[in-house]
């Protein structure tokens, strides 16, 4: 009788970045950690050193599968919470998009001085354009935007967003407007009130992983001129970044004239392991296109604002959100590089 043996591949350095993503600013923004060689790996292997990282999200960079290199994908990803696998989200695709690009990927779409024009990423929900805004260079690079997936949303059911509520610590006065949103990963977003309504959360996360419910919250910037607490928190979180956060912000066409953000969010994700994400490319892309199509939004911004998410945790991510005149929601942000190296897996 012969007994089966199970081994595991030798470990191997393989290239590794770590950067900050919608962030000019390294440590402002939301972290990932980025493999930039995923070949031969198991999703076990992959799996735990998302958990070693213990970062929102880790990914995993691959060739394309035969399927999307006939879709013209220049690369694959796989994204990784600490507790699961995820089928797309916002800041691991800028993220990875942008070390893939600073480790000497060649794009197939380029201009006639070799410039890149768009990168096509292979992910679980497809192949995701990237395009870099006009007028976008900043310190940390090239601001790159992605094509947000396709939406689908419903109204959630009374009874859940009852529990939800409760869960928050909110008021049903409190909510402005409330859908189901899945472009890949499923929350249940919420528009409230106010800012400082956003910013005063203290959630039940327990409740909420209990629930199996993600849930983002977001608020419109007033327009009053007397700004309260949520105004003093966005200038003491600047107060940590250097005049080019600033610039940057006002370097995009889809900036406002000043450095105020339009809307402020919070993303509270118990049932994957994180209970609040710094900045969420996925839950800022759905926002946008329900916003944008249901007309919640000041006049002047239906079709281009700025997201801000972040302060409660010590952060300022600043996320840039603009249509295009086909209906193509974008969503953009910097990317700054914190670590270079290799690790081993």
């Amino acid at each position: 009788m012969t007994t089966a043996v199970h081994t595991t591949p030798p470990l191997r350095q393989r290239p590794f970045m770590q950067v900050d993503v919608f962030t000019a600013v390294p440590y402002l923004g939301n972290p990932l950690a980025v493999v930039l060689d995923g070949t031969g790996l198991s999703d076990e292997a992959m799996q735990s050193f998302a958990r070693w990282t213990n970062l929102s999200e880790t990914t995993f960079v691959l060739p394309p599968t035969p399927e999307g290199r006939a879709a013209g994908a220049d690369y694959r990803v796989r994204i990784f919470t600490p507790g699961c696998e995820l089928p797309f989200a916002g800041h691991p695709t800028l993220g990875t998009c942008h070390a893939w690009l600073a480790h000497g990927g060649q794009p197939q779409a380029t201009g006639p001085a070799g410039e890149v024009t768009e990168v096509r990423q292979e992910c679980a929900v497809g192949v995701v354009a990237l395009r870099p805004l006009a007028g976008s260079a900043t310190d940390s690079g090239m601001r790159m935007a992605f094509a947000a997936p396709p939406l689908t949303r419903s109204t959630p059911e009374a009874a859940h967003l009852a529990q939800v509520l409760a869960a928050l610590g909110l008021q049903p006065a409190q909510v402005l407007a409330a859908q189901s949103l899945n472009n890949g990963p499923e929350w249940l977003g919420l528009l409230l009130d106010s800012p400082d309504t956003v910013l005063a959360l203290s959630p039940d996360h327990a409740a909420l992983r209990a629930l199996n419910q993600k849930v983002g919250v977001a608020a419109l910037q007033p327009t009053t001129p007397d700004l309260p607490l949520i105004a003093r928190s966005s200038r003491e979180a600047r107060a940590f970044a250097t005049s080019a956060s600033a610039a940057a912000a006002n370097a995009s066409p889809t900036a406002p004239a000043t450095t105020e953000p339009d809307l402020w969010v919070r993303a509270f994700a118990a049932p994957v392991g994180i209970n609040e994400d710094p900045v969420t490319g996925s839950l800022n892309a759905s926002l946008a296109q329900w916003l944008m199509a249901d007309g919640l939004l000041p006049q002047h911004r239906r079709h281009a604002y700025t997201a801000t998410q972040g302060q409660a945790l010590g952060r300022d991510g600043l996320v840039f959100l603009s249509r295009d005149d086909s209906g193509q929601v974008w969503v953009g942000g910097d990317v700054s590089a914190c670590i270079r190296g290799t690790v081993t897996l």
